[in-house]
C-alpha cells in the first residue's frame, strides 16, 4: 500500500508540487520505480549471501521508512519546495532525490526478501503448498493496491501530499512491528555465501578448460537428462577440483532462467504507462461521477477487484485438480497469457487516446472511464505474469539462490520501466528532428501518445513470440 500509493501518483506530485514538465516527471517516475525493482537483485544477494531473509527485510524496511520521513518533511516545509512556476533549486532537488532513492533502496530489499522468506515457511515437499503461498501473497498485494488506489489516492488529491506521506510513515512502521512480532515462529534459511561468486568461478573455470578434450559428464546431482543437455560447456568447470557438481548445477539453472526473465521485460514497459501517461490522460478527461471527482489512479480498482475475486477461485480450482495434470495452472502458461493481454491493452490504449484527442479537437471531453479498459487488461496481465514469475523462479531456483532468483521477477519490472524511459527519450529525439516531438511539452492534446502506444503494442507482440520460443525450449 505504501509503495503503490506513492509510486502510482508521484507524477502528479512532480508536476504539481515540484513543477517538472510532463516528460521529465514521467521519466522520474519510471526511473524511481525501475531503480526500486532493480535493487531487488542487491537485496536478494544480501539475503542469500550474508543476512537471513528476516534481517534483510528489517534493515531495508527501516531504510524505506527513513526515506518516507524525509519526503514528509519536504512536503510539510514550503522552504523545501520550489516557488510557483519555478524549478526546484539544487538543495530542494537533493532532498527530493535523497528521499526517493532511500525509498527505492528499501523497496528493493523488501521485495527480494519477503516473498522468499514467506515461501521458506511452506512445505517444500509439496509444490501445491508453494503455489498456494504465492497466490495468497499476491492477494495481499492486491489488497494493498486497492487501499492505495482508493483511500490513499483520494487523500493525496484532496488532503495533500503532507497527509499522505505521514500516513505512509505510520502504516509502514506498524507493518514492520507486525513482521518482527513473528520472529519466534519463523523458519530461517541461513545464508550460504555469495551465489554470484560461485557462478563467476564456474564460468572462469569452464572458460579456462574450454579446449580440454574430455568425456566428462556432470555427476549425479539430481539434474534430469534434459537439463544436462543445456549449457554443456559448463561441465568443463568440473575439471577444476575446487568446483563441485552442485555449483555447476546452480549455474546451469540460473542461466536457464535468464531467457524467461528477459522475455517479460517488454510487458513491464507497457505497465509503466499506467504510472505516467495514463495519469496525465486522466487529468484532462471528464472525471466526474455525479458530484464526485474520480482520481485517475482509482481506475486500478477494476482490475484489482477482478484479481481479488479470481485468486480464491483459482485456489479452489487448483485444489480440486491437485491429483490431476492440469497444465493450465503451469506458471509458464500464465506468464504467456499475461504477455498476450499486455499487447492487447496497448492496442486498446492507442484507440482510446486517438478518440480522446479527436474529441478534444472538437471541444469535447471524453469520460475517464474509457481508460478503464487499459487499466483492466494491464492489471490482469500483471497479475498473471508477476505471480507466474514469482512461483516459477522460486520453484526452479537452487536452495542457495531463492532470494536472488525470486528477485528476477521484480528486476524484470525494473528493466521494463527503464526501457520505457529510454523509448520516450528516443522517440522524442527522433520525432523532434522530424518536426515535432510526439511526447514533449506540457499538453497531451498536442502530442501523439496514440502512436507511442501503437509502437508498444507491436513491440510487445514480437516479444510474446520470442517468449513462446524460450518457454517451449525450457
Amino acid at each position: 500500500m505504501v509503495f503503490l500509493s506513492n509510486a502510482t501518483n508521484f507524477v502528479a506530485y512532480f508536476t504539481g508540487t515540484m513543477h517538472y514538465t510532463i516528460s521529465e516527471a514521467a521519466n522520474m517516475v519510471t526511473n524511481f520505480i525501475g531503480t526500486s525493482f532493480l535493487l531487488t537483485i542487491f537485496g536478494g544477494y544480501i539475503g542469500d549471501s550474508f543476512f537471513t531473509r528476516f534481517r534483510t527485510f528489517v534493515v531495508f524496511c527501516v531504510t524505506e521508512l527513513l526515506g518516507i520521513i524525509l519526503l514528509t518533511v519536504q512536503a510539510h516545509d514550503t522552504r523545501l519546495q520550489p516557488a510557483l512556476q519555478e524549478k526546484p533549486s539544487s538543495s530542494q532537488a537533493a532532498v527530493l532525490f535523497s528521499g526517493l532513492y532511500a525509498i527505492a533502496t528499501g523497496v528493493g530489499g523488501i521485495k527480494a526478501a519477503l516473498p522468499a522468506h514467506g515461501a521458506d515457511q511452506s512445505d517444500h515437499s509439496k509444490q501445491r503448498s508453494i503455489s498456494s503461498f504465492f497466490n495468497w501473497f499476491f492477494f495481499s498485494l492486491c489488497i494493498g493496491g486497492l487501499l492505495s488506489s482508493t483511500i490513499m489516492i483520494w487523500i493525496e488529491e484532496n488532503r495533500g501530499w503532507n497527509s499522505s506521506f505521514k500516513i505512509s510513515a505510520v502504516v509502514l512502521g506498524v507493518a514492520l512491528c507486525i513482521f518482527i512480532a513473528g520472529f519466534p515462529i519463523y523458519r530461517f534459511k541461513r545464508p550460504g555465501g555469495s551465489p554470484i561468486t560461485r557462478i563467476f568461478k564456474v564460468f572462469v573455470s569452464a572458460s579456462r578448460n574450454r579446449k580440454v578434450s574430455s568425456g566428462l559428464e556432470l555427476i549425479d546431482d539430481g539434474v534430469g537428462e534434459r537439463s544436462r543437455k543445456k549449457f554443456r560447456f559448463l561441465d568443463k568447470a568440473l575439471l577444476d577440483d575446487t568446483i563441485s557438481g552442485v555449483q555447476v548445477k546452480e549455474t546451469r539453472t540460473f542461466l536457464g532462467l535468464l531467457p524467461i526473465f528477459a522475455s517479460t521485460i517488454m510487458m513491464n514497459c507497457c505497465l509503466a504507462q499506467l504510472q505516467t501517461f495514463s495519469v496525465e490522460q486522466g487529468s484532462i478527461m471528464d472525471r466526474k461521477l455525479n458530484n464526485f471527482q474520480i482520481p485517475t489512479q482509482s481506475l486500478t480498482v477494476f482490475p484489482l477487484i477482478v484479481m481479488l475475486a479470481s485468486i480464491p477461485l483459482f485456489e479452489h480450482a487448483a485444489g480440486s485438480f491437485k491429483n490431476k495434470n492440469h497444465s493450465i495452472f503451469d506458471p509458464l502458461k500464465r506468464i504467456g497469457l499475461g504477455l498476450a493481454l499486455a499487447s492487447a491493452s496497448m492496442a486498446v490504449a492507442a484507440v482510446v487516446e486517438f478518440k480522446r484527442r479527436e474529441a478534444a479537437e472538437n471541444g469535447n471531453t471524453l469520460s475517464v472511464f474509457w481508460l478503464g479498459w487499459q487499466y483492466l487488461l494491464l492489471g490482469v496481465s500483471d497479475m498473471l505474469t508477476l505471480e507466474g514469475m514469482l512461483e516459477f523462479f522460486y520453484s526452479e531456483a537452487p536452495d542457495s539462490m531463492k532470494s536472488i532468483c525470486t528477485a528476477l521477477s521484480w528486476c524484470s519490472t525494473s528493466m521494463g520501466y527503464f526501457l520505457s524511459s529510454l523509448l520516450v527519450s528516443t522517440i522524442n529525439s527522433i520525432t523532434g528532428r522530424l518536426g515535432r516531438e510526439w511526447l514533449g511539452g506540457h499538453n497531451l492534446n498536442h502530442n501523439r501518445l496514440d502512436l507511442f502506444y501503437t509502437i508498444l503494442c507491436i513491440l510487445n507482440f514480437l516479444n510474446m513470440l520470442n517468449y513462446i520460443y524460450w518457454a517451449k525450449k525450457y
